[in-house]
């Protein structure tokens, strides 16, 4: 065991000593703040830029909130940890505390991720995850993603609606708990993630308008409220310091932003990315990953790692259910010719303009870009949870597409991401869920319902009155995944058996792997090579059509074929329906 890691923030409450820690809260709209400490009155000293000060003769577990002029008593922005709830008290934190383990963990090279993305509600608590380590560990997992975990309202929210960035939610256990899973998972020679959340705060229990309203911009305003302000060098520097924060007091390997084209200054994308690689260093293995609906690729030719591939789901949707309303329209069309581009050099958009967004360009050009900067995924928590009825693929498409589509997508050397519940075929639903309750819950049911009313199942007030309501303990209930009794075991074989055929042959070689060809051979189907490391050639087949189509037969010896005897086909020139087939030229 080892001393802890601490991260001195400019922001919150610094534990010195359990007699000393001293306090700093940004507040320009106010002239007057006092730090209350379990209930007793401190006064703070204000400075010409905004910043109170104070010190106070507390330790660890003080429990303490700022009191405005007006009487509103409100949490710290920069909280560590929650007494109760957002609108609660904050409670100081000695980051020392928690002795850990695994010190020396240096991580692992971004090639070798193979991305777990979980809720941890769902799990039941960080306690709840780390009991299923050893068991991701084993199926070939290398990678486990948390969705949001910072403070909510509610004891249940799906991650997206939080507002105290650098606390831990207490519904899901404590900061050391938190803390005892990434240990957990280093022992196991996991890595972990988190997705953190810069684009907006949630509508309940952000308080920051009261104190701080320059982190708000007047003139614009997002899918979630006010547009946050990254012209402001306090706001650039809150959210800087939260990236440093989980990297290096809670030693998480990497970061996964979420929607970061909801940002109006990409430039403090960079600028953050800068300071990350700059203060953490090489010798630690640190991975940052972009979800960004623009395709702006010079991010990732910076210091991010790789960005979610959007457009490899939405058109390997297309293929695998024949959906083409909302942004699956801009797939509809040539869809096996789209998936090929996305093989071959990563976005489909790449400036064409796309017809869901009124004829405006997207995207820029990826080609020369490395395959591994592209997470592909054939569903996650936005493509699931985004959907009125929350139906994973079990549900919408047949059961050999889909193990075709997860043998391009485990083999294939773009880097794969797995939902939870994907490895065994849950059949239940991955809803939008929260905990809010009085007006705020009547407008988040209502507007979750408006959401999909245009949508052809939904377009009538009855079959709008199927879609869930989010604030129901029985939508967050039904969201747990559950393994399907016929397919489960087999998905978890045919899972298992893709990613040791990955470890052992296709990560060795995604070193300098860069795509060589890849084009339709049908309307829903492809070919794909790409020239791996050491000179091998990778060829992968895929057909999700139910008819055998035309292919030349590739060079090398068969890895992996999803459909028995449909190598045999492939022999004789023809690619066998709902079937994908892998070649590498020198297997051994």
């Amino acid at each position: 065991m080892t001393e802890g890691f601490a991260y001195p923030l400019t922001f919150g409450a610094d534990f010195v000593s359990e007699k000393l820690t001293r306090f700093r809260f940004w507040a320009p709209a106010q002239e007057r703040v006092t730090l209350e400490i379990d209930g007793l009155p401190i006064a703070m000293t204000r400075r010409d830029d905004g910043w109170f000060l104070a010190e106070a003769a507390c330790g660890a577990g003080a429990r303490y909130r700022y009191r405005l002029a007006d009487g509103l008593a409100v949490p710290d922005p920069a909280s560590r940890a929650q007494a109760d709830d957002v609108h609660g008290p904050s409670l100081v934190v000695d980051p020392r505390a928690y002795r850990w383990r695994n010190s020396d963990w240096r991580g692992r090279p971004w090639h070798e991720a193979v991305i777990y993305e979980l809720h941890v509600g769902a799990f039941g608590g960080f306690d709840g995850v780390r009991k299923e380590l050893l068991r991701l560990a084993a199926l070939g997992i290398t990678a486990v993603e948390l969705m949001p975990i910072n403070d909510f309202p509610g004891n249940r929210n799906w991650g997206y609606d939080g507002v105290l960035p650098y606390a831990p939610d207490t519904a899901y256990g404590s900061p050391d708990e938190l803390k005892s899973l990434i240990d957990a998972a280093h022992d196991r020679g996991l890595m972990i993630f988190l997705d953190v959340v810069y684009n907006h705060f949630g509508p309940d229990g952000n308080y920051l308008g009261a104190y701080a309203p320059q982190f708000f911009r007047s003139d614009e305003k997002s899918n979630w409220g006010p547009t946050l302000d990254f012209r402001v060098p306090e706001l650039r520097r809150f959210f800087t310091e939260n990236a440093l924060y989980w990297l290096l007091e809670y030693r998480f390997d990497g970061l996964r932003f979420d929607a970061v084209h909801a940002i109006p200054e990409p430039d403090w994308l960079d600028e953050m990315a800068a300071a990350v690689r700059g203060q953490i260093g090489p010798e630690r293995k640190i991975h940052l990953v972009l979800e960004h609906e623009g395709n702006v690729a010079s991010h990732l030719a910076g210091d991010f790692d790789a960005q979610w591939n959007d457009d490899g789901h939405h058109v390997l949707h297309v293929l695998l259910t024949g959906e083409t309303e909302g942004y699956y329209e801009d797939y509809a069309d040539r869809p096996a010719e789209r998936l090929a581009r996305c093989l071959e050099e990563g976005f489909v958009y790449q400036g064409e303009p796309s017809i869901h967004r009124g004829g405006k360009a997207r995207g820029t050009r990826s080609t020369d870009l490395p395959p591994t900067a592209f997470v592909l995924f054939l569903q996650n928590h936005d493509q699931i949870g985004n959907r009125a009825l929350g139906e994973r693929l079990t549900r919408l498409a047949d059961p050999r597409a889909v193990e075709a589509a997860l043998a391009l997508l485990l083999l294939c050397p773009q880097i794969p991401l797995l939902f939870m519940g994907e490895e065994f075929a849950s059949r239940t639903p991955f809803y939008y869920f929260t905990d809010h309750h009085g007006e705020l819950a009547e407008a988040v049911r209502k507007g979750r319902r408006a959401e999909f009313a245009s949508f052809a199942a939904f377009g009538n007030p009855e079959a709008l009155k199927k879609v869930p309501d989010p604030n129901t303990p029985r939508t967050f209930l039904d969201s747990i995944p559950v393994c399907d009794p016929e397919l489960g075991a087999k998905r978890t074989e045919l899972i298992h058996h893709l990613l040791a055929l990955r470890g052992d042959h296709i990560v060795p070689r995604l070193d300098g792997a860069k795509a060589k060809s890849a084009r339709a051979i049908g309307m829903a189907a492809v070919e794909a090579q790409w020239r791996m490391g050491h000179g091998a050639m990778l060829t992968i087949l895929a057909n999700f059509g139910a008819d055998s189509v035309q292919a030349d037969v590739p060079r090398g010896r068969l890895m992996f074929e999803s459909v028995t005897d449909a190598a045999a086909s492939m022999r004789e020139g023809r690619l066998a329906g709902l079937a994908t087939l892998v070649y590498l030229d020198d297997l051994s």
